[in-house]
């Protein structure tokens, strides 16, 4: 997970890497990774159409694993899903494909989130008008980064932004264990700073030895009214070309079928690095 931002715009994002797929943290990398390229080269410093740009990058992060798995001659492509919301003129806009989700709450009221690309979610839009019938498994995927035909991308905006509006991107870890209704309150009637990790805690606690991970990424939207310039960063005072990122390995001025081979070979070294760490500290 992770946002990059401009004097204008702001992208959060996250992508789950997939279970039963080769190199699924790979994955998420590089869908994320080609998705903030995509925001610096595009954000000047806002973007033109934030809903074309949401599907272009997404589309663009499957084109990157294709190849990767081309090139690396892979038997399979690693895959992942992915959400994620830029808010930019006063409003939100967002898309997603696969079941990571956006919740948008306003008040003590949940008033949007994404539906899941499962036959689950499915199912219950079609509301028993199409049955699936008992082949499916109802936590299937249909689409995803990576998988052999083009990705489903659902993307909505722009959502006029109100002060106190708070938007939140997680992986199934946190959905899975925690309903809707909890996620909505805990957002609805504490800080993010303190909603958040009490989210991921009750997820974990839940889902206890058989939790898959939580990742949360949360964001306030506060009118002009609220800013304190002593407790905030104000990018007001950023000039048009200045791009900031906290995702990895983010590549200046390439195109998306140019991103260079060594970051992302230098980001699944660090990757990996980092997973047998935590393997060596559980055992």
């Amino acid at each position: 997970m992770g946002y990059c931002y401009t004097r204008d715009s702001g992208l959060f994002a996250l992508a789950d890497g997939m279970g039963g797929h080769p190199e699924g943290e790979v994955a998420s990398q590089v869908a994320l990774q080609t998705m903030a390229a995509l925001f610096q080269r595009d954000a000047k410093p806002m973007l033109r159409d934030p809903l074309r740009f949401l599907h272009d990058a997404i589309i663009a992060g499957h084109h990157q694993l294709l190849r990767y798995a081309t090139e690396k001659a892979l038997i399979d492509t690693p895959r992942t899903t992915v959400v994620a919301c830029v808010l930019q003129n006063g409003a939100a806009y967002w898309a997603h494909c696969g079941d990571s989700r956006l919740y948008f709450v306003r008040g003590d009221k949940l008033i949007a989130r994404t539906r899941d690309h499962s036959y689950s979610e499915l199912q219950e839009t079609l509301n028993g008008v199409v049955p699936l019938g008992e082949r499916f498994n109802r936590n299937v995927l249909f689409t995803c980064l990576g998988s052999p035909g083009k990705p489903v991308v659902d993307t909505v905006g722009p959502m006029l932004m109100q002060s106190g509006d708070r938007v939140l991107l997680c992986s199934d870890g946190l959905w899975g264990s925690v309903p809707d209704q909890v996620i909505a309150d805990q957002l609805a009637t504490r800080p993010i700073s303190d909603a958040v990790p009490e989210l991921v805690e009750q997820a974990l606690r839940r889902a206890g030895s058989k939790s898959d991970n939580v990742t949360v990424l949360a964001v306030e939207w506060e009118s002009s009214e609220d800013y304190d310039s002593t407790k905030a960063i104000s990018t007001q005072t950023l000039g048009e070309e200045v791009f900031a990122s906290t995702i990895q390995a983010s590549v200046l001025g390439q195109e998306p079928d140019e991103l260079d081979e060594a970051e992302i070979e230098r980001s699944i070294r660090e990757i990996n690095e980092a997973i047998k760490r935590s393997s060596q500290k559980k055992t």
